[in-house]
């Protein structure tokens, strides 16, 4: 899996790289399998999840044992049994048989209760870890994020990766250079294209321009915050040390005048 994993990021920044090449990719992973075990609602979940697992498993166990005992005492009493009541026998087995099969595969089976209840206990958890991931991707300029215990591997892309409408661009341009006939068409037609793909271009780059300042405008106001966080907390440290301070002599002539009062009763 970890070689799996290895092998998507290296295809992917290749790949990238040569779209843009003046940025380095940002790419991260994730253990999907350590953030789910460390989340409560998860692992209750998975609990209740467990407990009915055992509980099917417990009653499939019952079902076998009555069968094979059911076949024990058909072996045992076979000699003392007529043809029609041996038939009659293992046709209730071999109907006991079936029950089993039908009860494991409504609640194991593809579509079966440990499935349905599965996604209904533990997709929403799943969602949140998704919805988590995507917030984190925007949010920190991640190109690319894998998911090292998937077989899906990628969890993350941002969009200005998607490719899609390029790939749509070109069946359409190659459908519309197969209904044109003459050479000089088919040149108008090539520039007409390039000059689109060279707009896309330019346009991508100002978006990514745009984005930079963003960033950057941010990153500003985020370091302003703390600046004045900072001062915040020292005015309001040198705010409570002066005022223990005044709070300490108070308190300090306080007691003076009190054991002055106590000498002078002494006193008299």
């Amino acid at each position: 899996m970890k070689r799996q994993f290895l092998i998507l990021a290296i295809i992917f920044g290749g790949v990238a790289s040569q779209v843009q090449a003046q940025k380095p990719n940002r790419i991260a992973y994730i253990d999907m399998e350590y953030i789910l075990a460390n989340v409560p609602e998860y692992q209750e979940a998975s609990a209740q999840l467990d407990q009915r697992v055992l509980q099917w498993k417990n009653e499939l166990e019952t079902d076998q044992k009555k069968i094979e005992s059911l076949r024990i005492s058909l072996e045992q009493e076979r000699p003392l049994l007529t043809k029609e009541l041996i038939e009659e026998r293992e046709a209730n087995i071999e109907f006991e048989v079936s029950k089993i099969a039908e009860y494991q595969q409504k609640r194991f089976g593809t579509n079966g209760d440990f499935i349905l209840q599965k996604k209904r206990l533990i997709q929403p958890i799943q969602d949140q870890v998704f919805n988590a991931l995507q917030e984190i991707g925007e949010q920190r300029n991640y190109d690319f994020i894998f998911d090292r215990t998937s077989n899906v591997g990628l969890v993350f892309s941002a969009e200005r990766h998607n490719i899609s409408d390029q790939v749509l661009r070109m069946i359409t341009r190659a459908a519309g250079r197969e209904q044109l006939t003459s050479k000089a068409e088919i040149s108008e037609f090539d520039r007409e294209e390039n000059r689109t793909v060279e707009q896309d271009a330019v346009v991508n780059e100002r978006q990514q321009a745009a984005e930079a300042v963003k960033n950057e405008r941010e990153a500003l106001i985020e370091e302003r915050k703390k600046e004045r966080d900072s001062l915040r907390a020292a005015k309001q440290k040198e705010f409570e040390e002066r005022r223990a301070k005044i709070l300490e002599e108070r308190q300090r002539k306080k007691d003076s005048i009190e054991n002055a009062r106590k000498q002078k009763t002494g006193n008299n």
